[in-house]
């Protein structure tokens, strides 16, 4: 049962409500400052990055393309510094802006960071601002369109502020609390990757091996698919392929509403996720984002880089695509569509994909390269089959894995409450 104050008082700002009696409302700028210390004659070495809501040293492997030079203008961070990404606010509204550094480093000025004042506790900041992103509160700052917003913002937010020893006191409350809810969705996120696991053993069995075992087998003519069911062959990807598009060019203009733009973000394990990444062109641009080619209910859609190698069948046709898609209309009396995206999830197709991609920053095939992959196909019929049987089969993982995102969303929403209602003063600690 949660405790609360026992008197409270307006604050004066309507989406913050009542405040404990004896906090305070303060402006940004008596809390905390900007970082404007800069890795001048590169004195710090280690790469920082901003992550899922965690500041984490950036892997080597991520650091391609980059010259020691640029890192002269990045802030330098230590212990306890906020970092906030305030960039692209009117298209990414999913993302995690806001970091607490645990290490010493250096991360791009292309972020905001934020150095608290000695009154003040950065990790109740930092819970803070992790609410204030929560409830979505950035994205009403600033005027009109604004796609980024600054310090300047900052300066006037609103901050609820408690004695120190109650901000320590909601720190380490929390920071128990979150921990749990951290807990219980990792073990929920480790469950999912099982069951992911064996939804892809499953899939890599029937689309390389078939589903009649009694089916004598030949070797393929390719090491990293092995042996095949002697009746199939390998096919080009284009081969039976009326049509292939490649939405390669321009970016489009974004607007706020209108038709939307699926990006390779939306592509995701066989499925288009029009919940992952929200955004739209104008229906005046539509036909010369599209003229290369309208799409049709069963085209199969491809990412061509970041990330590469995402495969789903087009289910609505009232949609855009974006750059670094590529559209094939298969011949269905050759190729089933259903058979196809799971052959292209299978661990022998992604094989193939990585030894034709190029790229140093970010590994990617262009569209001149697609006959070089293959898929190992029988006749249609059993195609049809194996697709059927694999719908079942995966259904109930889908199922499981459905209800566990479920229970993760619910988790996360009830943590975000948490730290709300304390940073706000609604629970006492």
């Amino acid at each position: 049962m949660t405790q609360r104050h026992k008197e409270y008082k307006p604050s004066g700002v309507k989406w913050i409500g009542e405040i404990p009696a004896h906090w305070e409302v303060r402006p940004g700028f008596t809390c905390f400052e900007e970082n404007k210390d800069r890795n001048k004659k590169l004195i710090e070495k280690t790469v920082l990055s901003l992550s899922y809501g965690r500041i984490i040293v950036k892997p080597e492997e991520k650091m391609t393309g980059l010259v020691p030079e640029s890192f002269e203008t990045y802030q330098l961070i230590k212990p306890g510094d906020i970092v906030i990404r305030t960039t692209d606010l009117q298209n990414d509204k999913t993302s995690l802006r806001v970091g607490l550094a645990k290490d010493k480093g250096m991360i791009t000025s292309a972020y905001l960071g934020l150095r608290c004042k000695t009154e003040i506790n950065p990790e109740y900041v930092f819970r803070l601002l992790e609410s204030y992103d929560a409830m979505k509160v950035f994205y009403g700052m600033g005027s009109g369109l604004r796609q980024n917003i600054d310090f300047w913002d900052f300066k006037r937010l609103p901050v609820p502020t408690p004695p120190y020893a109650e901000q320590t006191r909601i720190v380490k409350f929390l920071d128990i609390k979150t921990a749990e809810f951290d807990a219980a969705i990792e073990k929920k996120l480790k469950l999912i990757d099982l069951l992911l696991m064996q939804k892809d053993v499953l899939t890599n069995a029937a689309v390389s091996h078939g589903i009649r075992p009694e089916v004598p087998k030949v070797f393929s003519g390719l090491d990293w698919i092995g042996d095949i069911p002697e009746n199939w062959e390998m096919v080009p990807l284009t081969k039976y392929a009326r049509s292939v598009v490649d939405y390669r060019g321009k970016t489009p203009e974004k607007v706020a509403d209108g038709v939307f733009l699926v990006t390779a973000k939306n592509i995701k394990r066989g499925k288009i996720d029009y919940l992952i990444s929200e955004e739209f062109i104008s229906p005046k641009d539509y036909p010369k984002v599209m003229a290369r080619g309208l799409p049709e209910l069963g085209d199969l859609i491809f990412t061509t880089e970041a990330p590469l190698g995402e495969v789903a069948l087009v289910d609505r046709t009232d949609v855009a695509f974006a750059q670094r898609i590529i559209k094939l209309r298969l011949r269905k009396d050759r190729l089933n569509p259903r058979f196809v995206i799971y052959a292209m999830q299978s661990q022998y197709f992604q094989s193939l994909l990585a030894r034709e991609a190029t790229g140093s920053t970010a590994q990617g095939i262009k569209a001149s390269k697609l006959h070089k992959l293959k898929i190992a196909a029988p006749i249609v019929n059993e195609q049809i089959d194996i697709a059927n049987y694999l719908d079942h089969v995966t259904s109930n993982i889908d199922s499981l894995v459905s209800h566990q995102r479920i229970e993760i969303n619910k988790f996360r929403e009830l943590r975000a409450s948490l730290i709300s209602e304390t940073v706000l003063g609604q629970i006492k600690v």
